[in-house]
């Protein structure tokens, strides 16, 4: 009896995205940046999302709102996504600590910048990530250890962005590092890189683009990019990419007040 109970009280909780992307199938991603009370990432999981991407690397806040965000995700059995700060070996192992399911590197420009993410977020032999046993990835100590070790290493997805020319370049190497697992385009950096700002659609953007989806799959990895309607969404998907976002929070808040003010716009005084 306590053999059993302890086997269901140390039962960690699988990756949706890799569930899906390794079942031959995408992932529709909600950005969160703005709204991190954690009432907000449950209902996003029951929608229907498959994960939420929380963004640290453009906004003021810390760690300490990643355990309840990786809570409410847990309870909907979604994925938690965190783009973290650049700031060295503790900062996607917090994350992962936390609760994150995916850790997402922002510009990273090197196969030998790609194979240092890995050693950070992947246990030996795979890396060198530091072994707690206490977090939430490990339902507090709950887990076999042994267990919260190969677990971590299979279930945990790293995902690193593709934004700079240099990264480009060198992008089939990036792709072909063992225990990266997607990679995802930032097309607004992209184009500032190659001095296109903005200009999505330019032939260089697009076949960087191109560029990153064929290393991608010659590697045997999924990619993905931001996209901002169903239509873009479905240009990406035929286009081979597994990963694509359905909305921001603060893209929706921004839209929904300008509908307000334009629909409110007619009123007058009597």
């Amino acid at each position: 009896m306590l053999t059993d109970q302890k086997q269901a009280q140390g039962k960690m909780i699988n990756s949706r995205v890799l569930q899906k992307l390794r079942s031959g199938d995408f992932v529709r991603v909600a950005t969160v940046s703005r709204v991190t009370e954690p009432w907000l990432s449950e209902v996003i999981g029951k929608l229907g999302f498959d994960a939420i991407w929380l963004d640290m690397e453009h906004r003021p806040f810390g760690y300490e709102i990643v355990p309840p965000i990786a809570l409410a995700c847990r309870s909907t059995r979604i994925d938690l996504m965190t783009r973290i700060l650049k700031t060295g070996y503790s900062s996607p192992m917090r994350n992962l600590e936390s609760g994150a399911n995916g850790i997402m590197v922002p510009h990273c420009c090197s196969a030998a910048e790609a194979r240092q993410w890995v050693e950070w977020t992947r246990f030996p032999p795979a890396g060198r990530r530091g072994f707690d046993g206490s977090g939430a990835d490990a339902d507090y100590m709950l887990a076999d250890s042994l267990q919260h070790l190969e677990h971590a290493n299979r279930e945990v997805f790293l995902v690193l962005q593709i934004e700079d020319v240099e990264a480009v370049d060198c992008v089939e190497e990036i792709a072909a590092t063992p225990g990266v697992d997607l990679l995802f385009v930032g097309p607004g950096d992209l184009t500032i890189s190659y001095g296109v700002p903005m200009q999505f659609e330019h032939p260089k953007v697009q076949r960087a683009i191109d560029r990153v989806a064929a290393a991608a799959s010659k590697a045997g990895k999924w990619w993905g990019i931001p996209t901002r309607t169903p239509k873009a969404a479905q240009e990406a998907l035929d286009r081979g990419a597994r990963m694509v976002t359905c909305g921001s929070d603060h893209a929706l808040l921004v839209r929904g007040f300008q509908d307000a003010i334009q629909s409110f716009g007619g009123l007058k005084v009597s």
